[in-house]
């Protein structure tokens, strides 16, 4: 009986010990590449170290802990090569309510790479409140495929603070992109030019008076007229130099183009008294 009791006594005395051993071990930490917690970002499309090509479609969702929806978007997400060098760049857009959690996210991506590569898609959340400590990213490792496009350079305008030190609204400087080559040139130039300047162009003093969030719904060129309409983020917030200056960058972008002559811009088909302040 003694023998029993003991018995019992040892097995308690090991169980316990086990399990005070397993609350102490540390939690596994999120591996890069990994889908993090539900709580902040997952990527839905990619998955890690999937190989891509261009044009990329990046799609996911956000659902708290500092990643989550402000005016349309949830975020920006860079395409690196193995070298760090930026191949791309793109507004993670919102394609469900922003301001409701989860929130479904997408874009897409073009870009040249030269070799079949390793590389990385960085996401960064959408901070307005421009804290450096409430900064988030996320990185996921791809496989680049070499890209058989042939590419074309276009321009999209910009301001520029220290080309133009007092700022003069509707004046605008051109930068020069590479692209993919494609017959719709205009509407891949605008995409670049919501895009907004990259970090050396911003370096450079380039910067924009497009409102994040903004999109284009549609384009078409009639007669050599480009009708280009925008969503309502397009036109929101400013004042009459801003607008001004928006205006300038979309109607430059577009007017690079041989065949068009003039702009007609619109806001979800409304053309009367848009880019008012």
């Amino acid at each position: 009986m003694k023998k029993e009791i003991l018995l019992v006594i040892i097995l308690a005395i090991i169980i316990v010990a086990l399990l005070g051993f397993l609350m102490l071990m540390p939690a596994k930490s999120t591996k890069t590449g990994q889908a993090p917690n539900v709580e902040d970002i997952q990527i839905i499309s990619p998955k890690a170290n999937e190989e891509v090509s261009s044009p990329l479609k990046i799609t996911g969702m956000v659902n708290g802990n500092g990643w989550a929806g402000f005016e349309g978007q949830v975020g920006t997400v860079k395409l690196l090569d193995s070298s760090g060098k930026e191949l791309a760049i793109g507004i993670l857009t919102a394609t469900t309510e922003w301001t409701t959690l989860p929130t479904n996210f997408g874009t897409t991506l073009t870009f040249q790479a030269s070799a079949p590569q390793s590389g990385s898609l960085v996401f960064h959340n959408e901070n307005p409140s421009g804290l450096p400590d409430k900064n988030k990213e996320f990185v996921l490792p791809i496989k680049l495929l070499k890209s058989s496009a042939e590419n074309i350079n276009i321009k999209v305008y910009f301001n520029n603070n220290i080309m133009d030190p007092q700022i003069s609204c509707n004046k605008v400087f051109a930068v020069e992109r590479e692209i993919p080559k494609t017959a719709a040139v205009a509407e891949a130039a605008l995409n670049e030019l919501l895009k907004g300047p990259a970090d050396a162009e911003k370096t450079a003093g380039f910067f924009t008076s497009i409102p994040v969030g903004s999109k284009l719904n549609s384009i078409s060129i009639v007669n050599g007229e480009a009708r280009a309409d925008f969503n309502e983020a397009t036109e929101s917030g400013g004042g009459s130099c801003s607008m001004a200056a928006r205006t300038a960058q979309i109607s430059e972008t577009l007017m690079q183009f041989p065949t068009i002559t003039s702009v007609k811009l619109s806001i979800d088909g409304r053309t009367g008294d848009i880019f008012q302040p």
